[in-house]
């Protein structure tokens, strides 16, 4: 599991994870808690109880789990019928505290949607946040303001489980050059962000999947940021030459982790009532 959750060659500083298969002293053993992993700005709306989840294939099946859950009609957070999760994670306090003047940071789960899941059009998944103090915050949903000063790197599923960064960038002709070059599948939307990579993974039902992401910062004035996803160990995702921050000021949060089915309008919502567990969450500062 530890090559899942920390695939990259690179030397871990202040990790963590809440994995009990992980052996390692470089990494700290934390319970999947609120209070030890920083979450904060938790949505009102929905619960993220810890549940023991159905045994599902694959070597990430924890004995606990955060479940979501996604009644019939729900779809994204302002909708009448809210549905999945939502809240920010700092992580640890020595993560959380090293993130101030990280650089460059690794941020992993697992997640399983039931066996009999409907993917519908799509929906959110947790991924890496930052920006500027409390401009990194709420940098999804069509945000038009202080777009220099956050970005946001969310993972989402599509059709039939197709997996994909969804990410929000400050708003530069450079990223846009890059992102829509990434393979097999990219799109930009100049409103509601990009979904890049689409196709280059795929999310299975009733089996536990490890998603790894990695984010290097670029130097201010340059266009030298990095993006990289893995899947189960295996690099899916890479994309060089991105403007993340135009500051020194913005750096990585967290993580939002957040799920939702979504899109906007009903025909991307839940069409009965659905689970699904996030487990094996952990983070690392690279650089």
């Amino acid at each position: 599991m530890k090559r899942h959750l920390f695939p990259t060659e690179e030397k871990l500083q202040h990790a963590w994870t809440t994995c009990s298969k992980v052996d390692d002293p470089v990494v700290e053993k934390f319970l999947l808690d609120d209070h030890t992993l920083g979450a904060h700005k938790v949505a009102s709306s929905t619960s993220h109880h810890l549940a023991f989840p159905p045994s599902g294939v694959g070597p990430a099946a924890p004995s606990a789990a955060w479940e979501a859950f996604y009644p019939k009609g729900s779809i994204n957070p302002k909708n009448s019928i809210p549905g999945g999760f939502g809240f920010y994670l700092s992580g640890p306090p020595e993560f959380r505290a090293g993130l101030k003047t990280a650089k460059e940071v690794l941020f992993s789960y697992s997640v399983m949607f039931d066996k009999e899941w409907d993917f519908v059009k799509g929906g959110k998944l947790p991924g890496i946040f930052g920006g500027e103090g409390d401009s990194a915050y709420g940098c999804s949903g069509g945000r038009k303001d202080d777009r220099c000063r956050c970005f946001s790197l969310r993972l989402m599923w599509r059709q039939e489980g197709s997996g994909e960064v969804y990410a929000y960038l400050p708003e530069f002709e450079k990223n846009t050059e890059i992102l829509l070059t990434v393979p097999p599948k990219s799109y930009g939307n100049p409103q509601y962000g990009f979904s890049v990579g689409r196709g280059a993974f795929v999310f299975p039902r009733g089996q536990w999947i490890t998603v790894a992401e990695r984010v290097r910062l670029n130097d201010p004035g340059e266009e030298n940021g990095e993006l990289e996803l893995w899947v189960d160990g295996k690099l899916v995702i890479s994309v060089g030459e991105l403007i993340l921050r135009v500051n020194t000021a913005s750096r990585v949060q967290g993580a939002h982790f957040e799920t939702f089915f979504g899109g906007h309008t009903e025909d991307w919502a839940s069409p009965k009532d659905q689970r699904a567990w996030f487990a094996n969450v952990s983070g690392a500062i690279l650089g």
